[in-house]
């Protein structure tokens, strides 16, 4: 009972913490229609029928740490809706042990004045059982990010972005969601819940619809480019990032592949 009533009380806490800061429960830097940055004068739209594409693989090299198991005993929800053991998401590498999946691959450079229509669809982060669903994805400046409570516990979300607004909401009430915008590009913007410490995720915020988030087998696709020479970065949590540089022509599709290596194994001197 003490501990159904501490979850209580930390989940009223929180939802007056969120109230004062953002106002109402279920949004947060809410805006009526989703609407693209201003362009600079002269701004074109891409030609698709001259658009190419950029595609490639994320590889592996080395022998992928173990992910650090997660307890969730602190919270009897959590645990019930888990019964296999669980595991952090840091790396995701392919059956092979040679692909690495949960790798942001964007468009860093060389775009140019283009502006690009936004999304219809809101961005989703899901929480759900005690996890972040997605771990690792991609928003555009201005697109509404829809957050869900899926569970039947307290949830709270902490972005904690250095060029956008810092928020933290509670969730104490599953079903409950809230909207919220992000104002600048930033890669990336973490997330985590202070409720749940082992809950975590990452949005690169962009003003451009060049990004992906590859899966296990390490592959990513970036639709529909204008003739140009870019940079492309891939970014992982704890691999850091690394850029390669492309020059597509018209109507062309080109192939790029970035190598993570294991970090160095801890040595005991």
């Amino acid at each position: 009972m003490r501990l159904r009533n501490a979850w209580v009380g930390l989940g009223l806490s929180l939802a007056l913490v969120a109230a004062a800061c953002g106002g109402s429960q279920e949004t947060s830097n809410k805006s009526a229609e989703p609407s693209a940055p201003a362009a600079t004068p002269g701004a074109m739209k891409v030609d698709m029928a001259t658009a190419g594409t950029v595609k490639g693989v994320v590889n592996f090299d080395g022998a992928a740490p173990a992910n650090a198991a997660i307890k969730m005993n602190a919270d009897p929800v959590c645990v019930k809706q888990n019964k296999d053991p669980q595991f952090q998401e840091t790396y995701e590498v392919g059956a092979d042990g040679k692909t690495l999946g949960n790798v942001f691959v964007y468009v860093k450079d060389g775009l140019g004045n283009y502006i690009y229509d936004m999304p219809t669809t809101p961005a989703k982060i899901d929480q759900q059982n005690c996890r972040y669903h997605p771990h690792v994805f991609g928003i555009r400046v201005n697109q509404p990010l829809e957050i869900v409570n899926s569970d039947p516990t307290l949830h709270n979300i902490h972005a904690m972005p250095k060029g956008n607004a810092e928020f933290n909401n509670g969730q104490p009430i599953q079903g409950m969601k809230m909207t919220h915008t992000f104002s600048a590009k930033e890669v990336m913007v973490p997330f985590k819940c202070d409720v749940h410490g082992w809950m975590n995720a990452y949005v690169g915020v962009l003003d451009h619809p060049y990004f992906a988030t590859t899966e296990k087998d390490g592959k990513f696709e970036l639709k529909d480019l204008p003739a140009g020479t870019y940079t492309i970065e891939a970014w992982h949590e704890k691999l850091g990032a690394q850029t390669a540089s492309v020059t597509l022509g018209q109507k062309e599709t080109k192939d790029v592949a970035f190598t993570c290596k294991a970090p160095a194994a801890p040595t005991n001197n």
